[in-house]
């Protein structure tokens, strides 16, 4: 038996060969992990641009923000070689969403037409509505505050956001009225139909217009929807608050009823997508809002590229947590297409997003989504309001 001082004469063969491999490997189209070296901007501050191109090379999610930011710039860029026309952009987004101060960067989208058409959920349309009548607040205690508290004093909880419940009382206020106008102009047979003639139906994206048409608010999502006809779809309208607006009405208006026609809208957004000379899709969490914008570009054999942020992870086999392959199995991404899925809390990484891509400066302007130059100042209200909006202007070339 050797001493334990005796030195070996060498390490095991079979050993080296399991950790020395060698490498197989090619350079020449690989790109090299880098980030921003914060070295170079001693003498000014580092641009959000500058920041989300380096974050491409960084690795990890960081990778993923460049990489949604370069196919989102690709739908922007796209026109069709024979009919001139744009790229068809759906944009779906949680309610959470618009509860959160991230409802100013979708608004910005909406107000400067860089969407075709939105799927939100219920809670989508009357949060952005009732955040025209009253404000919503940050949680001191954050997450952690005791439900059993709020409840007591009436406040209801968004994770980290606090919505007093005088806010839907305002909310129901508001738009009784208007559903007791709705509802007469139903009976006199005054809604249009999808042609434009009178006599049809209530639709949910025909409600949200009209909601968006009532609040007249620059704040609003909706308002510029509306101001800019770009359609909002909720097939899920009567799950929240605006649903409870419309059971209550119910017995209001008894025995008339309002009647909402959902078949006119899964039509309507299905004929998008068909028409569309080529159709992008950005989804900001997942569920109905996700799997409606996917189930529409179906209908032309998948979208042509897909920006995905949420949380979920596949193995519970949800739609949420699904990567984008799985929607090329089903034909809702196009083989050949391209997405990305960034795993990541979309209040942190969207506006990087937007940032990089609808909001950036190139040539020394920022363009809309007609690709008209973007002039003007901010208000003093916009620096102070949660959602204040910058008095933009529009200037022809």
């Amino acid at each position: 038996m050797a001493s334990p001082t005796q030195a070996t004469e060498a390490a095991p063969s079979k050993a080296t060969d399991a950790v020395l491999k060698p490498s197989d490997f090619s350079t020449a189209d690989a790109t090299e992990v880098a980030g921003i070296d914060f070295n170079s901007h001693l003498h000014r501050n580092v641009t959000v641009a500058e920041l989300v191109d380096k974050m491409s090379t960084m690795g990890f999610q960081a990778t993923s923000v460049g990489e949604a930011v370069k196919l989102v710039n690709k739908m922007r860029a796209y026109t069709d070689p024979t009919t001139s026309q744009k790229a068809t952009i759906f944009l779906g987004y949680t309610s959470n969403l618009i509860s959160s101060g991230l409802r100013s960067t979708i608004r910005y989208l909406v107000q400067h037409s860089h969407i075709s058409a939105i799927v939100t959920t219920a809670g989508g349309i009357e949060e952005d509505l009732i955040k025209c009548l009253a404000p919503t607040y940050l949680s001191r205690e954050g997450f952690a505050a005791s439900g059993a508290a709020l409840r007591a004093k009436g406040v209801n909880r968004i994770g980290n956001l606090l919505v007093p419940n005088n806010n839907y009382c305002a909310f129901e206020d508001w738009v009784v009225p208007i559903l007791d106008k709705m509802l007469a102009e139903q009976e006199g047979g005054e809604v249009e139909d999808g042609d434009g003639e009178k006599g049809g139906s209530w639709t949910p994206s025909k409600v949200i217009k009209r909601l968006g048409k009532e609040i007249d608010d620059e704040r609003s999502v909706l308002y510029w929807a509306y101001k800019n006809d770009i359609p909002v779809f909720c097939p899920a309208l009567t799950d929240g608050s605006l649903g409870d607006m419309l059971y209550f009405h119910t017995f209001k208006s008894s025995p008339q009823q309002l009647r909402i026609d959902i078949v006119e809208d899964i039509r309507k957004i299905n004929m998008l997508a068909v028409h569309a000379k080529a159709a992008g899709a950005i989804v900001l969490g997942g569920g109905v809002v996700k799997h409606h914008i996917m189930n529409a570009c179906l209908m032309r054999n998948g979208c042509d590229w897909g920006v995905f942020v949420n949380t979920a992870q596949e193995f519970d086999g949800s739609d949420a947590g699904a990567r984008p392959d799985e929607a090329v199995s089903w034909g809702k991404i196009r083989v050949g297409g391209e997405a990305v899925k960034v795993y990541g809390e979309a209040t942190v990484a969207f506006p990087l997003i937007v940032a990089g891509s609808f909001a950036r400066v190139v040539d020394g302007v920022v363009r809309d989504g007609k690709g008209k130059v973007l002039t003007g100042e901010k208000t003093e209200d916009a620096d102070v309001q949660e959602d204040g909006v910058a008095k933009v202007k529009v200037r022809k070339e």
